[in-house]
């Protein structure tokens, strides 16, 4: 996959192209992108995804939280292993924003970056209005030489798949579910910093993880069987996502895990851990001794687990 950052030109006389942002490359996109190959194939045209390097609606909205499913990345390292030719990431600005669907057709998509066919998600809008519709966006096309084709949507249990209903399932630490919908189980990627050393002392010691993408969704509050990816190795893991209400920590959210049959100093290590399932709710514990024991139950539901 050929990448294309905004004001680099494309080495192909034609494409065949889909619009989005794409958060999650969730299976209702991958289903979206299989359509795109079909039909590139049919062109014999290369396939190109085009998507934005920051939610269209941060930009027109600057207190807007996205509660991102990827890091941008994350997100092209996913549409690479979806065997397209090009990834096309434009920035979303205000000027582009202002383009109504006709120009945006004609002096973008057409103009700058030559489609020739472009395959439209089932509910997808764009233009400064959001009025028009697919019929104006087949009528559009044709005015600058384009093929305009609406894709099929791909439903689980009669509900479209979305980036929206997969972040649902997150808060609610639905994690499993969240992972049928978007294909693989979801991650937090970060760096490990300093904590309060309190897991040390339980016999549970943790690396604390701040999160590299600031705006990427945090699960629902919770203890989490998790696999861990630390310097190359692949470690059983017990995360911890809350604000220790037992160590009386007030209102702070820490991530904390541990890493089951590791030790060593990993301070400001990369580190990434995946979801597998949440194990139970954060609870507090009247003593330290019963939070140590709940520790070692916890740990024996992880290994079994995973």
């Amino acid at each position: 996959m050929k990448l294309i950052r905004d004001g680099q030109k494309v080495d192909a006389a034609g494409l065949v192209a889909t619009i989005g942002f794409f958060d999650g490359v969730h299976r209702g996109h991958r289903f979206l992108i299989d359509q795109l190959k079909e039909v590139a194939g049919r062109y014999k045209l290369p396939s190109a995804v085009i998507t934005f390097s920051q939610h269209p609606r941060k930009v027109l909205h600057a207190d807007y939280q996205p509660e991102l499913l990827n890091s941008l990345p994350e997100k092209i390292d996913l549409l690479a292993s979806m065997n397209i030719d090009y990834c096309i990431v434009l920035d979303f600005t205000l000027q582009l924003a202002n383009l109504s669907a006709q120009q945006f057709l004609s002096e973008v998509l057409s103009a700058d970056y030559h489609v020739k066919a472009l395959v439209v998600g089932y509910d997808h809008r764009f233009g400064h209005n959001r009025e028009d519709g697919f019929e104006q966006y087949v009528s559009y096309g044709e005015a600058c030489g384009m093929d305009v084709i609406k894709a099929a949507s791909l439903e689980a249990d009669e509900i479209p798949v979305s980036s929206s209903l997969i972040r649902r399932c997150l808060k609610q630490g639905k994690v499993e579910d969240a992972a049928l919908l978007l294909s693989y189980p979801y991650s937090l990627k970060g760096h490990v910093v300093s904590g309060y050393q309190m897991g040390r002392k339980l016999g549970f010691p943790t690396a604390n993880i701040t999160v590299d993408e600031p705006q990427k969704l945090i699960p629902a509050i919770g203890v989490y069987a998790v696999y861990v990816f630390l310097n190359g190795q692949k470690y059983k893991g017990m995360l911890y996502i809350g604000s220790r209400p037992t160590l009386h920590n007030g209102t702070n959210v820490s991530i904390e895990v541990y890493i089951l049959d590791f030790s060593g100093s990993i301070y400001q290590e990369a580190i990434s851990v995946l979801f597998i399932r949440r194990i139970r709710d954060d609870i507090h514990f009247d003593t330290l001794n019963e939070l140590q024991e709940q520790l070692k139950r916890d740990e024996k539901t992880v290994r079994e687990m995973l």
